[in-house]
């Protein structure tokens, strides 16, 4: 560790000059060989060098978002190559420039404070070995060696000898109790901080391998600062602590604010959103205008949480603008959804009641009914049609004259008259003989 915090000895100067800069302020107001004015001094480094580094921030919450967004795509190029290292990773490098995202954006931030964190560590280092180091002169090393924090000096570790610790001033107990309480502190937070990002700020729509490096990550990093930590000085530990819970809490203000689409932190953050504008009647906030403008611009590509939060408007008769706003609309509740369904709260098409099979097989036998009534007439009506034809007397020939008359055509003519009427027999006439 002493051999990586020496490469980053060009920083060291500037960070213990800042210390120096905050020490003497709180100094002032707590004394200045106390653990309060340096322990704050170093909380106040941590605090400077965070709100410095939001701009990357910002950058990593991008560039992580986008890599969710592209891992079914680097899916299908590695099942697609996976016998070609070379041309899968020429296909990932030209994903990426199409997509403009950078897989090391979003460790930005841990890189650019690394120096700062190993500038520290060799600061407290040379406290601890009584070196000068930086700005800090003879007196102010003696003033730091002095600086206690709940018993335990800023320069103790949890694996330093009885020996050492004693030259420092402190006992073994206060040294590993408090060490002891810092690390498991910082570990939890962040197990924490890890634990809420992947629960509540992933789009849990996409199951992808990223997800799962995130739930590792989740177990290792911990494991990690609680090995690491206990070669950590107390001055380091304060210093790391303070920006995991810098961290934490950053990531809690941007996970209410500005949720990953498709997330159950989106889901309840479009809730709350949706209360307000219905009590209220107008979205307030810039940034509530620019959620609903990206809402309403993405049309039927909205998911499940976007399209509730539409319909939630709708019901309450406002309709969502492309600028951002709501308007009342009398006619919203009436329109359909991009979905093509009634919008909520919009008249329903009413079902048809199902009949029991006693009362379907009783229509059917009255529509049967019917249906012979109806042809009935229509029956008669034929008949009175065919009745010149059939009623008409045969000629029958007088004198062996046969002029007119062809064998058989009576016969035929009777069956093409019959072959032409349809449905039921003619009955006989009563006058006829049986």
């Amino acid at each position: 560790m002493d051999t990586i915090a020496s490469l980053f000895s060009f920083i060291t100067t500037p960070v213990s000059w800042v210390i120096v800069q905050f020490h003497s302020v709180y100094g002032k107001l707590f004394g200045p060989d106390t653990g309060w004015a340096w322990g704050l001094s170093i909380v106040s480094l941590v605090i400077l060098i965070r709100i410095c580094l939001i701009p990357l921030f910002v950058k990593q919450i991008k560039a992580t978002r986008a890599m969710q967004t592209l891992q079914p795509e680097m899916k299908k190029i590695q099942e697609r190559y996976k016998s070609d290292k070379q041309r899968q990773s020429e296909e990932m490098m030209k994903l990426y420039k199409e997509s403009g995202t950078n897989p090391l954006s979003s460790c930005l931030p841990i890189l650019a404070q690394s120096p700062f964190f190993f500038a520290l560590y060799h600061v407290l280092n040379g406290i601890a070995t009584g070196k000068t180091i930086g700005v800090i002169d003879q007196g102010l090393l003696e003033s730091a060696r002095k600086a206690h924090i709940f018993g335990a000096p800023l320069a103790a570790k949890f694996t330093d000898s009885a020996d050492k610790v004693a030259s420092l001033s402190a006992s073994m107990t206060d040294v590993r109790v408090v060490t002891a309480i810092m690390i498991i502190m910082m570990s939890a937070s962040q197990f924490f901080t890890q634990r809420q990002l992947m629960t509540k700020n992933v789009d849990t729509t996409v199951k992808t391998p990223f997800m799962q490096q995130q739930k590792m990550l989740m177990y290792v990093f911990p494991i990690m600062f609680a090995v690491f930590g206990i070669n950590f000085p107390v001055g380091v530990l304060v210093y790391w602590l303070t920006t995991n819970v810098w961290t934490m809490g950053q990531q809690m203000f941007v996970i209410r604010r500005n949720p990953t689409p498709g997330s159950k932190a989106q889901a309840a953050f479009l809730e709350r959103l949706q209360k307000q504008i219905t009590h209220t009647k107008k979205v307030r906030g810039r940034g509530n205008m620019n959620v609903i403008k990206a809402i309403v611009a993405k049309g039927r590509d909205r998911n499940e949480f976007e399209r509730k939060f539409i319909n939630g408007l709708t019901k309450a008769g406002l309709a969502a603008q492309a600028d951002g706003t709501v308007v009342e609309s009398e006619t919203a509740v009436a329109t359909l959804t991009e979905d093509g369904a009634p919008a909520a709260g919009g008249p329903k098409r009413q079902q048809p009641k199902r009949q029991s099979k006693a009362k379907r097989q009783t229509a059917i036998a009255q529509g049967a009914t019917r249906t012979d009534a109806e042809e009935a007439p229509k029956t008669s009506l034929e008949k009175a049609q065919v009745q010149p034809e059939d009623a008409a007397p045969e000629a029958k020939p007088t004198g062996g004259d046969t002029t007119g008359t062809k064998p058989g055509s009576g016969t035929r003519s009777k069956a093409k008259s019959g072959q032409q009427r349809k449905g039921q027999p003619r009955p006989k006439h009563p006058s006829s003989k049986k």
